[in-house]
């Protein structure tokens, strides 16, 4: 199984994950509004994030890499638009620039720290009740990209959809893959796109959601004929393979203080990823 789902996801186009494919708008003012954010860039950027505390965001690395200036897009009880500022950036210290996402070995995460604490309309998620996921559980993806390669004026918006967990998947390093219930990513179906990247896999556990993962990239189905990015696998980083390193690097950055701009704080090093 793990040599055969290695086998097609190299084979078929990958890319940084963006929108939701087959999404459907969020719109309880009380669902995952409260947790899931929207991170840009000076540059046009577009990634996605989930809070874990009323400062910082989860996001991927290959979200933050340039020296731009960041900001922190969340949405109101009316789904107005929010922004904040990031005062800081930790990425992972296994990180390695100049690769691409699916050719990253190692581990593609991020943190950033917010200019000022979001209030009691937010609900961080702790990413110390993360647990492992097996095969067959059902995921929910939620993020801020486009519904499809092309449309991007359908950025921006939030949107959930629901996805099965086929198994960790070993391509440069190691991830979780998720696929559309019904379609296997033998054909187009329910997955991330671009401008997800960064954006949580979550587990539903009756009105409320528990972190497992951040979406790291996607690809297109195998059987399509025509190639595309989108639609096939959703790649994610693991929260429980490098929980160590978010709740040690998140209680550095709140000591650290922040400044004016936008700075590099010195990352913890993660024992658990070599």
């Amino acid at each position: 199984m793990r040599l055969t789902l290695a086998a097609i996801a190299l084979a078929v186009l990958t890319l940084p994950a963006g929108a939701v494919v087959r999404g459907e708008p969020s719109r309880d003012p009380d669902g995952l509004r409260t947790i899931v954010v929207r991170v840009e860039n000076s540059d046009g950027e577009l990634c996605s994030g989930a809070l874990i505390a009323p400062d910082i965001v989860l996001t991927a690395a290959h979200c933050v890499l340039q020296r731009s200036r960041y900001r922190v897009v969340t949405l109101d009880r009316s789904f107005r638009a929010r922004s904040s500022g990031a005062s800081q950036v930790a990425i992972h210290p296994a990180f390695v620039p100049g690769t691409t996402p699916r050719g990253q070995p190692g581990v593609d995460l991020a943190l950033m720290r917010l200019d000022r604490a979001l209030g009691a309309d937010f609900t961080p998620l702790d990413p110390r009740a993360a647990v492992s996921v097996g095969m067959g559980e059902p995921l929910v993806l939620a993020g801020y990209g486009i519904t499809a390669e092309g449309r991007s004026g359908t950025a921006r918006t939030l949107r959930q959809t629901n996805l099965v967990a086929l198994g960790p998947l070993q391509v440069a390093n190691r991830v979780l893959v998720g696929v559309d219930p019904e379609r296997f990513a033998a054909r187009t179906g329910a997955g991330a796109c671009r401008g997800d990247s960064g954006g949580p896999i979550l587990r539903r556990e009756g009105g409320s959601y528990r972190l497992l993962g951040v979406v790291s990239w996607s690809s297109g189905a195998f059987e399509e004929r025509r190639p595309t990015a989108c639609g096939g696998y959703t790649a994610i980083t693991p929260v429980t393979d490098h929980m160590r390193w978010i709740v040690d690097q998140a209680a550095l950055m709140s000591a650290y203080g922040s400044g004016g701009a936008v700075s590099r704080v010195p990352p913890v090093q993660d024992w658990t990823a070599r």
